[in-house]
């Protein structure tokens, strides 16, 4: 990343950011690690190839966020999970370096203010929002008032 942009206030960065909503509805699923262990030994149980998917193992269970068309095709196959569902994805499109402080606290704390509850991820170099579906309208209103564009 260049100097520049390690030089920009967040708020500078927030404007210059565009926002996409990813048009599938996800679900944010809880299982075990036997239960994993089934879905990795079964390829007919796993996301879609081209679906947006994210996985995260830790000590206590694995979580899976996918779309919910994949999680009716294989909730069958899974025993005791917890599952929360009607969450939208959006994306801020901005590459943002790792030692930037601040950039994802100050767009929960726009959030927060409204009573929006989000849930964070973070890929390598972008940052993403899980938000639920009947709040995305409100979520929307409210970030565009300090984003640059919303897709």
């Amino acid at each position: 990343m260049s100097q520049l942009t390690t030089e920009k206030t967040v708020s500078e960065l927030l404007r210059e950011t565009r926002v996409e909503v990813a048009p599938a509805t996800y679900a944010l699923i809880g299982l075990s690690h036997q239960d994993w262990a089934r879905l990795l030994e079964n390829p007919e149980l796993s996301p879609r190839p081209d679906a947006l998917f994210m996985v995260f193992r830790d000590a206590r269970e694995v979580t899976l966020l996918i779309e919910e068309d994949d999680w009716e095709r294989i909730r069958y196959a899974l025993r005791d999970v917890k599952a929360e569902r009607g969450f939208r994805l959006l994306t801020f499109d901005i590459e943002l370096p790792w030692n930037l402080v601040g950039y994802l606290a100050r767009v929960t704390e726009i959030l927060a203010r409204t009573e929006i509850s989000v849930g964070a991820l973070s890929s390598f170099s972008r940052d993403h929002l899980l938000i639920k579906q009947e709040d995305l309208g409100k979520a929307l209103r409210v970030l565009g008032e300090h984003v640059g564009e919303l897709c």
